[in-house]
């Protein structure tokens, strides 16, 4: 029951997870403008993600491009394109292959088998999670350089965004789930101990039982 329960909590955290990293996968706030002049008053603030560039205006008026050429992106942000849709396709499998191995399911009979098939979808959600930290972290750190470089202009420079915070939070809950997962043992509903039994007594040719069955 406890396996049971442990189960259900570590696959939940996963979803959740998984639904964090495809909201941070799809938000254009990946980087957004510093503003670090002293002039509060600014005309419009930018927005770059994986997928398109959104410029806001101060009036509240938003447009959006998405970007035309991969090949004209820069280099982190071509290796976070391809990490975080490999760690969402490994977030489906993972969900798939947990559900088949769960003990509330009857894909797989056996118990042992159960356990290992969780075991293997734990694994493939930390794989994942690995996936999406590393273009989180190599971004992050792209634009903390970039900021305290004195070669790059004012208005290049810029700051984390959301959906950076978000991706790390759905990080830690695939690793934490992934991890419950992985724990996953076999339940312990049949004992390991088999019952003997005697043999049965059979009457002689008389009708009489055999005295030795008596000793």
């Amino acid at each position: 029951m406890a396996s049971a329960a442990l189960e259900i909590l570590g696959l939940t955290l996963c979803v959740f997870g998984t639904v964090l990293e495809m909201t941070a996968c799809g938000l254009p706030t990946w980087k957004v403008t510093a503003f670090i002049e002293a002039n509060i008053v600014v005309a419009q603030t930018i927005w770059d993600g994986l997928w398109m560039s959104c410029a806001v205006q101060s009036t509240g008026q938003m447009q959006c491009k998405i970007h035309d050429s991969m090949l004209a992106l820069s280099h982190d942000l071509q290796a976070a394109r391809a990490l975080t849709v490999i760690s969402s396709v490994l977030c489906v499998v993972g969900l798939m292959v947990v559900i088949a191995g769960a003990q509330c399911t009857n894909c797989i009979k056996p118990e042992s088998v159960k356990a290992r098939v969780v075991n293997v979808g734990g694994v493939i959600y930390i794989v994942s999670a690995v996936f999406v930290l590393v273009p989180l972290c190599w971004m992050a750190n792209n634009i903390i350089s970039d900021f305290y470089n004195p070669q790059v202009p004012a208005a290049q420079k810029r700051e984390i965004g959301a959906a950076l915070y978000i991706g790390w939070a759905a990080t830690a809950l695939l690793l934490l789930g992934g991890s419950m997962l992985c724990c996953s043992c076999p339940s312990s509903g049949s004992s390991g101990y088999s019952a003997k039994y005697a043999p049965t007594k059979r009457a002689t040719s008389n009708g009489d039982y055999d005295k030795r069955n008596y000793v």
